[in-house]
Order: C-alpha cells, then sequence, then structure tokens
C-alpha cells in the first residue's frame, strides 16, 4: 500500500467518524442549521414589511425583502456549520482523542481531513434545509441550472475556506467552550455587509468595511446567481478571498496541528 492510498483510506475512515458523530448526536446540527432558520422567519416576518420598503425599495415588500436576504442567510447557515467544527476540534484536542490518534499507525493528515469533509456535508445539508423553508414561506429563486451548479460550487468554496479557518480556532482554542465563541464573528459578518441592506445605506466608515469585507462579494455573487442575472463581476473578489483565507487557514492549522503537545 503507499503512502497515498493509505492516507486515502484512513481520511474515509475519519468522514465516516464524523458522519457518524452528526447522527447519533444531531443535537448541535439541528442547533446549528435551526439559527439560520429562525434568523430567515424573524427577518422577513417581524422585519421584513419596514425593512423591505425602507431597504430594498419603496415599491417594495417583505416578498422582496426575503428575495434580497435569501443569500446573506444562507452564507450564515454555512458559517454556523463551520463553527461546529471548532468545536468538534477542540472536543478531540481536550479529551485525548488526537493524542489517541497520534498513538496510532494512521496517517496524521486524515483526523483533520475527516473534519474539514464532514463540516463540508453538514454546510451543505444545512444550507439546503433553509433553502427549502425560504422556498415554504415563499422565496422563488430564478436560478437556471447551470446557475444553480454555480451557487453549490461557491457555497462548496466559502465553506471550505472558513472550515479550515475554524479548524485551526479549535486547534488553538485551550477549551471547547472558547472554541465555540472564537469563531462566533463569522456568524454576524453577514449583518455588516450587503446581506440585510444595501451597503450604500449605511454610514461611511460601516460602508467602507461592508463593501470591502469578505462576506460581501460572496453574497452579491450568490445574489446575482439565485436571481438568474448571472454572477457578476464580484465573483473574482469572492474566489480571491476564500483562496487567501483557504491557503493562510490551513498553513495555520498545520503547524497547529504538527506543533509539541507538551508546548
Amino acid at each position: 500500500m503507499t503512502a497515498l492510498t493509505h492516507a486515502l483510506g484512513d481520511s474515509g475512515t475519519m468522514v465516516a467518524r464524523q458522519l457518524r458523530h452528526m447522527l447519533r448526536y444531531p443535537s448541535m446540527t439541528l442547533l446549528l442549521a435551526g439559527m439560520p432558520i429562525f434568523f430567515l422567519l424573524l427577518f422577513v416576518y417581524v422585519f421584513g414589511g419596514a425593512m423591505g420598503t425602507g431597504a430594498v425599495g419603496a415599491a417594495a415588500g417583505r416578498a422582496a425583502y426575503l428575495e434580497y436576504i435569501a443569500p446573506g442567510i444562507i452564507l450564515i447557515a454555512v458559517a454556523s456549520a463551520a463553527q461546529g467544527t471548532a468545536i468538534s476540534v477542540a472536543m478531540d484536542m481536550t479529551e485525548g482523542v488526537v493524542a489517541r490518534f497520534r498513538t496510532m499507525d494512521i496517517a496524521r493528515v486524515s483526523v483533520l481531513t475527516g473534519h474539514v469533509v464532514g463540516s463540508l456535508v453538514q454546510a451543505m445539508v444545512s444550507a439546503g434545509l433553509l433553502t427549502a423553508v425560504a422556498v415554504l414561506i415563499g422565496y422563488r429563486p430564478g436560478a437556471g441550472p447551470a446557475e444553480w451548479l454555480a451557487v453549490v460550487g461557491v457555497l462548496l468554496m466559502v465553506s471550505f475556506a472558513l472550515t479550515w479557518l475554524t479548524v485551526a480556532l479549535g486547534l488553538l482554542a485551550k477549551t471547547v467552550e472558547s472554541a465555540s465563541n472564537l469563531p462566533m464573528p463569522l456568524v454576524f459578518l453577514p449583518f455588516l455587509g450587503s446581506g440585510f441592506v444595501p451597503t450604500e445605506t449605511l454610514p461611511t466608515a460601516l460602508r467602507w468595511f461592508a463593501e470591502y469585507q469578505p462576506f460581501t462579494p460572496v453574497i452579491d455573487t450568490l445574489r446575482g446567481l439565485l436571481t438568474g442575472t448571472g454572477a457578476g463581476d464580484r465573483w473574482i473578489a469572492a474566489v480571491a478571498w476564500c483562496a487567501g483565507i483557504s491557503l493562510v487557514s490551513y498553513l495555520w492549522a498545520k503547524r497547529l496541528y504538527n506543533r509539541d503537545p507538551a508546548a
């Protein structure tokens, strides 16, 4: 057996471990998937009438606001799934699971690969549930088959980047409690971008942050694809942000994972 097939086999085992963990302990999955659905219902039914008219346009209403905020809340669902990865990694580190794995004849890369792939599956399930609920309450995307494939690609890309970032945060955290708090800003970044109101309606300093933070080009790209008008010109910035976050986070996580456990 070559080193590559050994690593692939061990990674498959670790992915299966993560999927079984999600099935046997569904409370965290339901909590992480339920919070974005709560945000969706809250903003549509409580704030949707006023926000739709004030932020989206004078002739708009709750239905138009639902169409506007759906991409931002889908991104919150993806970020929430990534937040769960930090908790899962921290649990493995603090409960001695990783220490045990290090004594076994398994590929070192397989442990983190299992967490990352498991989180990608969880993120796609959460995004799918959120989209289904949005459709049930009146969301009608105009995307065709090609646009839907592009939407899935964008979500996988941003989920991959956020998952590696939260893996690093989970390795950095000393306790499970701190691991659950460190990724929290990721869930709220869509609120400080174009997720809920157009950036031009924000105060100057906040507008500058909203226009140049990583989530805004991702949200704008998803919104264009879901409405069927194309990805627009923000997809380049979205790809660049995701690639940069993925690379830096992967190197950071690898360094933390390979450090001396006694340090």
